[in-house]
């Protein structure tokens, strides 16, 4: 029922001849793919060489080594520990929390978007009132309040509490888009055969959004990323574990931008979050191409 012009449909009829489809594209789009092999790389090398590696402990005999020491290629911090080791596995836990953060501020958006459009009259109006109020808070001042009354130290609670505060942009994005694909004709005729209201919003007019939310999931996750960064940064997270941004919140307290030796510690997680972002950008922008026929035909 939905139409035969969506650009997702044209990619392929299964999910797996899809994803083929998009990798056969973004081949073809040199930025792209070199961003899809940088963010491919990362996850591998943070969900797998760490198993590897040995565990990270303090050497007082080792402290503040600078890159390029014998055994520490990006020296050691200020108890002693490899920075490389670090690094390697400091990238899981961003990840993680970015993107399921960025999933969980998705579906709010999509559910809650949608079915504002969808439905309108007193729904409509909570859900935008609802999304206004989130907005209106600065959030890194709820994420202060938040974590003086919880203790933020396991990733699911930390993607919970990101992406549940993530979702008010675009849920008002997804409600724009349903308020214009509820009056085309497929849906009126699924109305007409009375499909009921969850089939016609999740089966016939988000399909047709596909490309829309999977731009937005990925925008989602970088937004995410940099929340989470700045948690720790702040200080605001429990400084328990390795991961980047618990790197950085210590090496900037050691003042390690101040020392020529410690240099590659507290540079090491910026270009790793640096890396990691440019190439979600420039997937996004080719995935955006790809997926969008009046960018593709240009």
């Amino acid at each position: 029922m939905t139409e035969a012009s969506i650009p997702v449909a044209s990619i392929g009829t299964t999910g797996v001849s899809r994803f083929a489809g998009i990798l056969r594209s973004l081949r073809r789009s040199p930025a792209g793919f070199i961003g899809f092999v940088i963010v491919a790389l990362l996850v591998l090398i943070t969900a797998i060489v760490p198993f590897f590696l040995p565990d990270v402990s303090p050497n007082v005999k080792e402290i503040l080594l600078p890159a390029g020491s014998p055994g520490h290629l990006l020296g050691t911090d200020n108890e002693g520990k490899d920075v490389l080791i670090q690094m390697i596995g400091g990238g899981r836990t961003v990840i993680f929390v970015g993107f399921v953060a960025a999933a969980i501020s998705t579906v709010l958006a999509i559910v809650l978007g949608s079915l504002a459009a969808y439905l309108g009259g007193w729904v409509d109006s909570v859900v935008v009132t609802l999304a206004d109020v989130v907005l209106t808070v600065p959030q890194i001042v709820l994420l202060a309040v938040m974590g003086a009354f919880f203790k933020l130290d396991s990733p699911i609670l930390l993607a919970l509490l990101v992406g549940g505060l993530s979702w008010p942009v675009l849920t008002r994005a997804v409600r724009a888009q349903v308020f214009s694909l509820k009056e085309r004709e497929f849906v009126e005729a699924a109305r007409l055969l009375d499909l009921g209201t969850i089939r016609v919003v999740f089966v016939e007019i988000l399909p047709n959004m596909a490309s829309f939310i999977l731009m937005n999931f990925m925008i989602g996750v970088t937004s995410a990323i940099y929340q989470l960064v700045g948690l720790y940064l702040l200080g605001l997270a429990p400084l328990t574990g390795s991961n980047w941004g618990i790197m950085l919140n210590r090496a900037w307290i050691a003042g390690a931008i101040f020392n020529d030796a410690s240099l590659a510690w507290i540079l090491s997680p910026v270009i790793a979050i640096i890396l990691l972002l440019l190439g979600l950008v420039m997937m996004t922008r080719s995935l955006e191409e790809i997926l969008n026929p009046r960018l593709r035909d240009r």
